[in-house]
């Protein structure tokens, strides 16, 4: 039964526009029973959103950089703000892809989508580094996606 439903969500990951009668046929469960799976999945908050996968290159952001970020806990602390507010600030961006507090030597990470490395430069240097909290910034372009 799990076996199923696992099926079911990967045919969906790789492709949430397939129908259930898709799913159905490919995963040989009835087509009723796929459809209440489905629905659960959502009403649970496992499914939360379908989305789609855009290609960069065709619209004109074929280049991508990983950014790290270390903040000044100091002097958030003195705008009294956190490093919330920044990871909310970052994803609020058109460039940035995604955002998220880590552990370890770095406090946020960050995805870019540019048109090319003069955006990127601009991003990093213009805006990035003069955001109050944003201690220094490391930047890793990404080579090749699988």
């Amino acid at each position: 039964n799990k076996a199923h439903a696992s099926l079911s969500e990967i045919l969906l990951k790789e492709n949430s526009k397939l129908s259930t009668q898709k799913i159905s046929k490919k995963t040989s469960i009835p087509i009723t029973t796929v459809h209440n799976r489905i629905k659960r999945l959502e009403k649970e908050g496992i499914i939360k959103k379908y989305t789609i996968v855009l290609d960069n290159k065709k619209i004109g952001r074929p280049i991508s950089a990983y950014i790290l970020i270390t903040v000044d806990y100091k002097l958030l602390k003195q705008i009294k703000k956190t490093q919330y507010y920044l990871i909310k600030k970052l994803k609020s961006l058109e460039l940035v892809e995604e955002a998220a507090i880590v552990t370890g030597e770095t406090d946020l990470i960050t995805k870019v989508r540019v048109k090319d490395i003069e955006e990127l430069d601009n991003f990093l240097t213009a805006y990035l580094r003069n955001v109050d909290g944003i201690e220094r910034t490391k930047t890793l372009v990404i080579l090749n996606e699988v």
